[in-house]
């Protein structure tokens, strides 16, 4: 190899490593994307909850017209591409992953209600997080009764929180 060549190549090499770094810091991982996906998912059943808004209550009932409080999760969340989302409050309370604690809760999040102790199996009751309202959390939830699917305030402190986000 001549000098010439020998003298480009080493010229090169630097230019090659700054456009590698500089492709390496815009180049989104593999996981990256992956949650990017995932809250995006989120987002959209939240997105779809919220439409429900409005809907009658109806025991058992799992859209599209009428829900109860886990039929609501779970037309919501499917429809959004979370194909695993079990039927009942109780399920999803062991399906979805436990947030520790609740100042970690983001919008899209789960609110499950419970009698006893805080375990699934004593789950009556579930409704999405919505933020925030006079200071206190706020769910959407398909309530009871002769109730529409409509926005409260959390009205307990015998509740936990729940996600769809990998912790």
């Amino acid at each position: 190899m001549s000098a010439i060549l020998r003298a480009r190549s080493v010229a090169v090499l630097p230019v090659m490593l700054v456009a590698v770094l500089v492709a390496t810091m815009f180049s989104v991982t593999p996981a990256a994307d992956a949650a990017g996906s995932r809250q995006h998912k989120i987002s959209e059943g939240a997105a779809v909850v919220r439409h429900q808004k409005g809907d009658p209550y109806q025991y058992g009932a799992d859209g599209p017209g009428a829900f109860d409080c886990s039929g609501l999760i779970y037309y919501s969340f499917r429809k959004a591409g979370f194909s695993g989302v079990p039927r009942t409050s109780n399920d999803q309370a062991r399906h979805m992953n436990r947030i520790a604690k609740r100042k970690n809760m983001r919008k899209g999040d789960f609110v499950f209600f419970y009698d006893g102790r805080a375990k699934a199996g004593n789950v009556y009751h579930v409704g999405v997080f919505t933020g925030w309202e006079d200071g206190r959390r706020t769910i959407v939830h398909a309530p009871y009764g002769s109730q529409r699917v409509h926005r409260s305030k959390i009205w307990t402190g015998s509740w936990f929180p729940g996600t769809l986000r990998g912790l």
